[in-house]
């Protein structure tokens, strides 16, 4: 008995400030009805034009609206900072456990308004590189293609990346130019090679392979360069020399192509150059032409 005694108690003196609080704001709020009354009053008997006192009885209102609020903000002060902090480490927690969703939703908001690629494009975000087939709010869905970052192929993978990558990473498309891409690859040489020659025969079996489409491609790239503004890049075959290490040559070829034709013509370039050719040093070439004279002598 007398311990339920003493919890009520207990629970009383827990109520009393919650019921101060609110027999203070009760008593504001008479006061505010009460000082407004008496207002009105006055105002009413004391001025004669009614635009005047219309105005005098809206401005009063008004100002004693203002009193009452700022009288609540005064009375509540402490409960409402402690309801502040209360909503602020809820907010935080909220924050903390669901960070990567949120990053997920922002990165959707940024290749959105960047349109940054669209489905069918090839991309490559970090280590990742594909076709994009899928995407939504939270994750974008690839078909991998591959190995490395210079073929072609997909490997029959589909790799589902999260959108938060493309908050903090820069994107690559290798679609930006939609019909005709401009493909890149290397042949590497030695110094010693002949690959002054097989520069040429490059150049001339990549030429005879784009020209059924070389003048589409032109047009293409001319509308292009008209609508967004850029210029015009040359569509032409060529073949370019790089010296990435003392002792090596590197001959990059550069072509336009359907995006779903790189692969394909890229190979059909290197089978035609190097199934016909042969790029041995000068010295061991003449050398080779010697000896099979020399057999054709003895027989």
């Amino acid at each position: 008995m007398i311990e339920q005694f003493s919890a009520e108690i207990a629970q009383l003196n827990l109520s009393m400030p919650a019921l101060r609080l609110l027999g203070t704001t009760l008593a504001l709020l008479l006061i505010v009805l009460v000082v407004r009354a008496l207002l009105s009053k006055v105002i009413r008997t004391s001025i004669q034009s009614t635009e005047l006192r219309r105005k005098w009885l809206v401005q009063t209102r008004n100002g004693l609206i203002l009193v009452f609020l700022l009288g609540l903000v005064m009375i509540w002060g402490q409960e409402l900072r402690t309801l502040a902090l209360s909503i602020v480490a809820i907010a935080v927690a909220f924050v903390v456990a669901t960070k990567e969703l949120i990053l997920c939703f922002m990165g959707s908001l940024v290749k959105g308004g960047a349109r940054s690629f669209d489905i069918g494009d090839r991309i490559q975000v970090k280590d990742f590189r594909g076709d994009v087939i899928d995407q939504n709010l939270l994750a974008t869905t690839i078909l991998e293609v591959g190995p490395g970052k210079l073929t072609h192929q997909r490997t029959g993978r589909a790799t589902v990346i999260p959108n938060s990558l493309f908050v903090s990473e820069p994107i690559i498309n290798e679609s930006f130019t939609e019909d005709y891409v401009l493909h890149v690859f290397t042949v590497p040489f030695k110094r010693e090679d002949n690959w002054q020659k097989a520069q040429e025969v490059l150049l001339e079996v990549t030429q005879a392979q784009c020209q059924p489409y070389l003048e589409s491609a032109r047009k293409y790239m001319r509308r292009l360069g008209d609508r967004r503004g850029l210029e015009v890049p040359m569509v032409d075959p060529r073949v370019s020399i790089q010296v990435p290490l003392a002792g090596e040559i590197h001959l990059v070829v550069r072509y336009p192509c359907r995006p779903a034709q790189r692969s394909a013509i890229e190979q059909n370039i290197l089978a035609e150059v190097f199934g016909k050719h042969d790029f041995l040093p000068v010295a061991k070439s003449a050398g080779k032409v010697d000896e099979s004279s020399e057999e054709q002598s003895l027989d």
